[in-house]
């Protein structure tokens, strides 16, 4: 399998939140591309792309690192495990908190997952 045709079909089911079972057959088979796809994670490929994407926008663009933005969401995790916590927005429902911070420019600098934080 060729590299580029793999990350076409990687990034398509990224993009689309298809399941890799319904990957269209012109893509490639489902079970090669999501392996692919655990092999590029856990080798750190993804990580590497965002740092050189992130250090390729500073370089044209530039990036302004002392304002910073962070926006959230919550969101249901029927099985998230111990990461989940009470989703104080959906009635006691397990949930998680997602937030991302940006540049001024728009540009994610940072990504975290987490169980969300309740107050009372």
């Amino acid at each position: 399998m060729d590299d580029r045709q793999a990350m076409t079909a990687i990034l398509y089911v990224l993009r689309t939140g298809i399941q890799w079972k319904a990957l269209p057959h012109s893509l490639g088979a489902a079970s090669t591309m999501h392996d692919r796809f655990q092999s590029w994670q856990s080798k750190g490929v993804f990580h590497r792309l965002w740092e050189a994407g992130l250090q390729t926008y500073g370089e044209v663009q530039g990036i302004e690192w002392t304002w910073k933005a962070v926006d959230g969401a919550m969101t249901k995790a029927p099985s998230g495990g111990k990461g989940t916590g009470p989703n104080p927005t959906d009635r006691g429902k397990s949930g998680t908190n997602q937030a991302c911070g940006r540049t001024v420019e728009g540009c994610p600098w940072a990504w975290r997952l987490r169980g969300p934080t309740v107050t009372t």
